[in-house]
């Protein structure tokens, strides 16, 4: 019999149970790892992985089909990622924008309320109430990714008043009308001057790293803010340095260029910096873990029936 392959971060009992019984009335064997270095083996002959582990689609020879429980497919690009050419694969978009646009809500209000000050100061036991702060309301909002992250993050920041949102993508198109305006390409240098708080949920591709160089940090104005949960690769790290420790910029950061993020790095010690491992679109979620199982779900219907995919990801455009 074919083989079900689920090997992710420990998934609840109730979860696994519906994959399970989904598996074998569809007459595959459910197997479940939380170790993928324990699933090498058995997965030489698995027909369809659960896994955000390349190691296992690279020893999987019969597989048709992976879907990985994360959104970014960058793992999975490199030419050798699959030892099966046949192999289908499908990612999990859409089912972390709300838990990323609420991290989003919190780390820009963190970041304009001036939280990590204040910590700092009853930390001391102290009494001061006279930081300067700012609002959404009224700024002008950048959002480079009008995707799932970026819609949803759209629809929470539109509640606060800001003076506009403007989306970027490849495209041009406005999903559900949720932006003033959308631009592409080249316009971004010339609404980079008129933003106030710039929102990154960009996938990690050729097109987008350091989509904010240098010269494009230099076009921010002075106290703009940074948010970024796509992926590191889009700043410029070393140039953002600069700028935080000038204090032109602030910005909070979940994901970087290199992760873990090295013990030394010099982000860790920069001031008018929040910093987060990573966490804005894990799994500890449980609306998107549910998300994340009801997608596999319905594509594997789709599977047992000979029908296209919903979720496919294209490894050539990298998302």
């Amino acid at each position: 019999m074919s083989r079900i392959m689920v090997v992710c971060v420990p998934l609840a009992e109730k979860w696994q149970e519906k994959i399970r019984a989904a598996a074998e009335r569809h007459g595959f064997i459910y197997m479940y790892f939380q170790d993928p270095s324990q699933a090498a083996e058995a997965a030489r002959d698995a027909e369809i992985l659960f896994t955000a582990s390349v190691k296992l689609s690279r020893a999987a020879d019969r597989l048709r089909w992976l879907c990985t429980p994360a959104a970014g497919i960058d793992a999975f690009t490199a030419p050798d990622a699959f030892a099966s050419k046949e192999a289908v694969l499908t990612n999990s978009s859409g089912a972390y924008g709300v838990t990323i646009a609420e991290h989003t809500v919190m780390v820009t209000l963190e970041m304009l309320r001036r939280q990590a000050a204040y910590t700092a100061i009853t930390a001391r036991r102290e009494w001061q109430r006279n930081l300067p702060i700012r609002s959404i309301k009224n700024s002008r909002v950048l959002m480079l990714g009008t995707g799932d992250i970026g819609r949803e993050t759209a629809r929470r920041f539109r509640a606060f008043g800001p003076e506009s949102i403007t989306g970027y993508n490849r495209s041009g198109s406005n999903p559900e009308g949720l932006f003033d305006r959308v631009i592409t390409g080249d316009d971004l240098d010339g609404a980079l001057p008129d933003s106030d708080i710039v929102l990154l949920s960009l996938p990690g591709t050729a097109q987008s790293r350091h989509i904010l160089d240098g010269r494009r940090l230099e076009l921010l104005p002075e106290g703009a803010l940074l948010v970024n949960v796509g992926r590191g690769s889009a700043i410029d790290e070393q140039a953002l340095i600069g700028h935080l420790r000038s204090g032109r910029l602030t910005a909070a950061l979940d994901v970087f260029e290199e992760e873990p993020l090295p013990k030394d790095h010099p982000l860790w010690d920069c001031p008018n910096l929040l910093v987060t491992p990573h966490v804005a679109g894990n799994m500890t979620l449980p609306y998107t873990v549910e998300r994340i199982v009801t997608m596999f779900l319905d594509d594997l219907e789709l599977y047992c029936a000979g029908q296209p995919l919903t979720h496919t990801a294209d490894r050539s455009r990298g998302y």
